[in-house]
């Protein structure tokens, strides 16, 4: 058994692609023409981290509680976490592609983390390894 996707609202498809794919390095798993429930036309859209089994559905928000969503999924809490093998090297790659860090990045007894914004506004930790220099 494993958790196969979440859904993550967005403002609009092809930004929040670009962010998690050109931004983030996931893979664009599937962008494909699909339908509401009631019939009217949406993109089924999914990324994932290369070798993860979870993926990211990104919905495009449709009616005012969605739109109202956006960013705050989670109700302000960071509610998305990122594991990388190289901290220093997706840190210094994000904040040279712009991604807000709302914390310097700090040592914790699970590892090295900053909080970050993904592209509708909802807080992530990226996190790693300890510092070298921890210990």
């Amino acid at each position: 058994m494993h958790v196969e996707l979440i859904t993550i609202i967005v403002a609009e498809y092809d930004a929040a692609i670009r962010f998690f794919v050109d931004v983030l390095g996931f893979d664009l798993v599937e962008d494909v023409p699909s339908t509401t429930n009631d019939g009217r036309p949406k993109r089924w859209v999914v990324v994932r981290p290369p070798g993860a089994r979870t993926g990211i559905l990104l919905a495009q928000a449709d009616g005012e509680r969605q739109s109202a969503a956006v960013g705050d999924q989670v109700a302000g809490r960071v509610g998305f976490f990122l594991r990388v093998d190289d901290f220093d090297s997706a840190y210094a790659h994000m904040t040279a592609a712009g991604v807000e860090f709302l914390t310097q990045p700090r040592d914790e007894a699970y590892g090295r983390v900053a909080v970050f914004r993904d592209i509708a506004g909802n807080k992530w930790d990226l996190l790693g390894p300890s510092s070298p220099n921890e210990g």
